[in-house]
């Protein structure tokens, strides 16, 4: 739904996987429709139910022989009980791929962070699913969402990424300061502002939801 955090999840499925060949690689479908309204606005502001958008890409990805689906946009899962409804293939969750990212890197429990759309926040997306694996988990302010989090996140939708990196790492340093162990980047958009800058200065694990859900489809996929 984000086309550049669409397209990055494309380019890191490729490169993540230990291939020696084409072949080796998986088969993938793209569907890239930034019709689909905006998942925050829906859910905060009553705006146009993404649904039914959502659940169309859904039966095209069905119909053209796919195993299973990944949806790189967190916000996106709000909606995950009626996708997966919809259709009688797996959905990978985002939320359980950021888990598996965490322990991955050493991170068991704890104090972390989790960055996100304003809409991912207030759903609990990443807070409910997290704290039942024994993790406390920490967001950023609601000054810090309207100051640095929201605008960075809108200038990575504006192809702006560069200066994406600076609002982003300002927000992640903050969290770091209250005691997150590592921060999770809970918005597709975040790693590719986060990453266009001197990120290992923020001085802890982040958690890359494209990579994450990236690796995911590839141990479904017996690659990993």
């Amino acid at each position: 739904m984000g086309p550049l955090a669409s397209a990055q999840f494309m380019l890191r499925l490729t490169l993540l996987t230990p291939a020696a060949r084409d072949q080796d690689h998986l088969p993938a479908i793209l569907w890239s429709d930034p019709r689909v309204p905006d998942r925050t606005a829906a859910r905060l502001a009553g705006g146009e139910d993404p649904l039914p958008w959502l659940n169309r890409g859904i039966a095209g990805l069905e119909a053209a022989g796919c195993g299973v689906i990944a949806i790189p946009c967190n916000t996106a899962h709000g909606w995950y009980e009626g996708m997966r409804a919809a259709t009688r293939l797996p959905i990978l969750h985002i939320v359980d791929a950021a888990a598996e990212e965490l322990a991955r890197q050493g991170v068991a429990g704890g104090r972390i962070g989790v960055m996100g759309t304003a809409g991912t926040l207030a759903m609990r997306l990443y807070q409910e699913r997290l704290e039942g694996r024994g993790y406390d988990c920490i967001v950023p302010e609601e000054a810090e969402m309207q100051a640095l989090v929201s605008p960075g996140i809108a200038l990575v939708k504006a192809n702006r990424v560069a200066e994406a990196y600076a609002p982003l790492a300002e927000a992640a340093t903050r969290l770091r300061a209250r005691g997150a162990a590592a921060v999770v980047l809970g918005c597709t958009e975040i790693p590719l502002g986060i990453l266009a800058g001197p990120h290992a200065e923020i001085g802890v694990p982040l958690i890359d939801t494209i990579d994450a859900l990236a690796l995911s489809a590839l141990c479904w996929a017996g690659k990993l």
